[in-house]
């Protein structure tokens, strides 16, 4: 049974995922409007290492070795923000050593400006940084830091990342209207993309259901406006959409509820990808769904049109600026 992985995943960006949840529910600096873990509970800025390394460390290599080659990225990808485990750099390099594997990390960017982090990454095959705004009012909109961070900051540290990091370096913008979506906002954004090294930019738009319920997807004229303006100030053989769901998982692993509980935990499912990837496992992927939503497991979530299935994750409290 596994306690800190979860898929693979079929990732838009890098296949096959296996995904590493290193980080606890909502431990994070950023409480996006657009999260689709919903509001963050623990608001913090402070580095610790959540859970024993070596552990995660041996997790992620027994997948790896019995699913033989199944997987394209191990993805720091938790509920949280994965640079704010303090040991990441040690799995990171406990896993190098052991496996031949690409190592991906999806991180919000609020803390590139850390030495130390900038240390753990390094080793990591693949970084995304996150880059929603330039403009402080609508960074604080869009992504609600901790009140401690400011955005010069935090841009700066992703640009002395950008020159001293040597694997691949890709960047996502998500698009929320009315929030970030003007010509000023995507040229902004463009300017400050164009001064990093990075290999591919990403734009993209909520698919799933965000935390808050006003968030709503940009128009097609302006995902379409957006493009065009990045296109002009950067390569654009290098920008790609992300304005459509992932493919869904094709089966599940190992035993069926862990599974099932550990993926939406960190990835909401479609109901009937939920249930099609669980018919290799269980007779009745429908009645397990069920069972858990009834035990209160399990949440069924409307958006767009379509129903999610995602972890229910008792809050006791919320301390996060709204």
């Amino acid at each position: 049974m596994y306690k800190y992985i979860f898929g693979p995943v079929n990732s838009r960006r890098l296949g096959r995922s296996l995904g590493v949840n290193n980080v606890p529910y909502k431990t994070c600096s950023y409480s996006c409007i657009y999260c689709q873990l919903g509001r963050t509970t623990h608001f913090t800025l402070k580095r610790k290492c959540f859970y024993n390394w070596r552990e995660i460390v041996e997790e992620i290599i027994k997948f790896v070795e019995e699913s033989r080659g199944s997987v394209d990225y191990v993805t720091f990808v938790p509920d949280g923000e994965p640079t704010l485990d303090a040991c990441i750099g040690r799995i990171i390099e406990g896993v190098k050593r052991e496996l031949d594997v690409k190592i991906a990390v999806i991180t919000n960017s609020s803390l590139l400006w850390l030495r130390d982090v900038q240390e753990d990454l390094a080793p990591a095959d693949l970084v995304s940084v996150k880059v929603d705004a330039v403009n402080e009012e609508i960074w604080r909109r869009i992504n609600r830091p901790h009140p401690s961070l400011k955005l010069d900051k935090v841009l700066s540290g992703i640009l002395e990342f950008s020159e001293k990091y040597k694997g691949v370096l890709i960047s996502e913008t998500m698009l929320v209207h009315g929030v970030n979506t003007s010509i000023d906002s995507y040229r902004g954004i463009a300017l400050f993309l164009g001064k990093l090294k990075l290999d591919k930019t990403y734009i993209s738009i909520p698919v799933r259901p965000p935390a808050e319920s006003f968030v709503k997807p940009p128009t097609e004229k302006e995902l379409i406006e957006a493009y065009e303006a990045f296109s002009r100030i950067l390569s654009a053989e290098k920008i790609e959409l992300l304005n459509m769901p992932e493919p869904p998982p094709s089966k599940a692993f190992g035993e069926p509820i862990t599974w099932l509980l550990n993926t939406v935990s960190v990835h909401p499912l479609k109901y009937e990808y939920a249930l099609n990837a669980l018919r290799n496992l269980v007779e009745s992927p429908e009645k397990l769904i069920e069972e858990l939503i009834e035990r209160e497991l399990l949440l069924r979530v409307e958006y767009a049109g379509s129903i999610y299935i995602i972890r229910n994750f008792k809050q006791e409290h919320v301390d996060t600026p709204l």
